[in-house]
Formats: structure tokens, sequence, C-alpha cells
């Protein structure tokens, strides 16, 4: 699910995850933040962030196991359905309180 947010803000990007319970996955080309759902580390909320100059874009997915990888790639993500549309709102709510 993509977010786009338009506005002024407070504080950095990395600090505004924070903020609404995101780590930043360090070792990725794209800057990237997870929400850890559980002690294992999945299932997790995954977002890939894209600075804009207006504001900055968020990819938002649920990561329901760890990737796995040989002959088949298995990514178990979820871009749409309720869980993740309860996130996006519950981010772009903490995003707004943000706003300066």
């Amino acid at each position: 699910m993509r977010l786009l947010f338009k506005a002024e803000y407070r504080y950095n990007l990395r600090v505004m995850m924070q903020k609404c319970g995101y780590t930043e996955l360090r070792g990725r080309d794209e800057e990237s933040y997870v929400r850890v759902l559980s002690r294992g580390g999945y299932p997790r909320f995954h977002c890939y962030v894209e600075v804009l100059e207006t504001g900055f874009r968020i990819n938002l997915h649920l990561d329901q196991k760890r990737p796995s990888y040989g002959e088949h790639t298995a990514h178990s993500g979820e871009y749409d359905g309720a869980v993740v549309e309860r996130e996006a709102e519950r981010l772009q709510g903490m995003m707004q309180s943000l706003t300066r």
C-alpha cells in the first residue's frame, strides 16, 4: 500500500518513523523501516521510504514470514487487506500529529 505525505514536519524522517514504532533496517540500498509484531521478528510491517521534494512516500506491506530463497522466492508479503489498512491509518494519524 502506497501512502503519500505532503506537509512540513517537525522532525527528520528517521525520527518520525521511530516515533511511529519503526526501526531502520540497515544493509539495504533503499531506505527501509520495520515494525516487528512478535519476538521472532515476523510478522512485521515493512516500509520502503522515498523522499520527495514536497514530502515523502511510504510503500507499506506486511511480511508474514522470513523470505526463503533457492529455486523459488517466497516473500509472503501482503500489500493490502484489513491489517495493512489499519496500519496505514495508524501511520497517517501519527504523521499528522508530527506536522508543524
